[in-house]
């Protein structure tokens, strides 16, 4: 328990600094607030769609994955004051979701989470004025994590790995029937391969039992590899899966930006389109979380949207 409070205090940082952005005015003209996007009464399972203003609905859609070690299940407020500006000025109807934290669940029941809150939008895009042939994905940290995850298994409904069969799609919500896949991803700053943070360089000590990759898989890292794998976004890549945009500070003390850059170079060897940006001296959100930075996401999510 004691290194669990460590991490969350490590954590405490970034949400204090994500916090102050929610001074900024955010211009929608329509939203609905904790809509249950599983047919259930749980918290961890609701998703808010703020519509930007305008008169061009249906809208394209940006879903929102907070970061937070996957210790939290209601952080989907914070996401928003991050990236929510920003994308509904660009004309995106913005999504910030919920998700079952590591105590709440073990991996993989993060992702089947993000992947049911995609097939409710897609089931309902027309009562939400949303224009379902795009649907983007952005998150930081875990929800970093959770985007990639999603962007790499769109495809992908059972894994097989080392004789063990493993449910990637999940069975939530009322909407099995429709697509979780997505059709962009921002990352910014998320975990990937779990058995190598600590030798890539990190302030934490991720290989201990109680780390925040550990809490998610249920174990020490290096004593569950399998686990770790069917964890790591670079296992599912293939050639179809959706174009990727990669954010990292060089200086980030939590996660260690060598994490993106085996992203990015999977994603190059399998022939996906990616863009990998390393931002001098920027550390776990600091230095990144700027004005620059969120207008090439949204500049990438509008190229990406009007795609012929």
């Amino acid at each position: 328990m004691n290194t669990i409070r460590f991490f969350y205090r490590r954590f405490s940082w970034v949400t204090v600094f994500i916090g102050c952005m929610g001074c900024m005015g955010q211009p929608y003209s329509e939203n609905w607030i904790d809509i249950n996007y599983a047919g259930d009464t749980m918290e961890y399972h609701n998703l808010d769609i703020y519509l930007p203003q305008g008169t061009n609905a249906p809208f394209p859609a940006v879903v929102l994955v907070y970061g937070s070690a996957w210790f939290s299940n209601n952080l989907k407020s914070e996401a928003f004051k991050v990236f929510g500006k920003t994308l509904l000025d660009a004309g995106f109807a913005v999504v910030p979701v919920n998700h079952r934290s590591s105590s709440d669940a073990l991996f993989p029941a993060q992702i089947h989470d993000i992947k049911a809150a995609i097939r409710f939008l897609r089931a309902n895009g027309y009562k939400y004025q949303l224009d379902t042939s795009f649907i983007g994905i952005t998150g930081y940290s875990s929800g970093g994590h959770l985007s990639s995850l999603a962007g790499t298994t769109g495809s992908v409904r059972q894994f097989i790995m080392r004789g063990d069969t493993t449910d990637i799609e999940g069975n939530i919500g009322e909407y099995p029937a429709y697509r979780s896949s997505v059709d962009a991803v921002a990352d910014w700053f998320g975990p990937v391969d779990f058995l190598k943070m600590d030798s890539c360089g990190s302030d934490m000590f991720h290989n201990n039992p109680g780390s925040p990759e550990s809490c998610l898989i249920g174990g020490p890292i290096q004593d569950n590899r399998t686990k770790c794998a069917l964890a790591n976004p670079v296992t599912y890549i293939d050639s179809t899966d959706p174009t990727f945009l990669i954010f990292h500070g060089d200086a980030d003390p939590l996660v260690p930006h060598c994490q993106s850059e085996m992203l990015f170079n999977a994603l190059k060897q399998n022939r996906v389109t990616c863009q990998f940006i390393l931002v001098t001296e920027a550390g776990h959100g600091p230095g990144l979380f700027e004005d620059m930075y969120f207008q090439i996401m949204t500049d990438f999510f509008t190229r990406e949207s009007t795609k012929p």
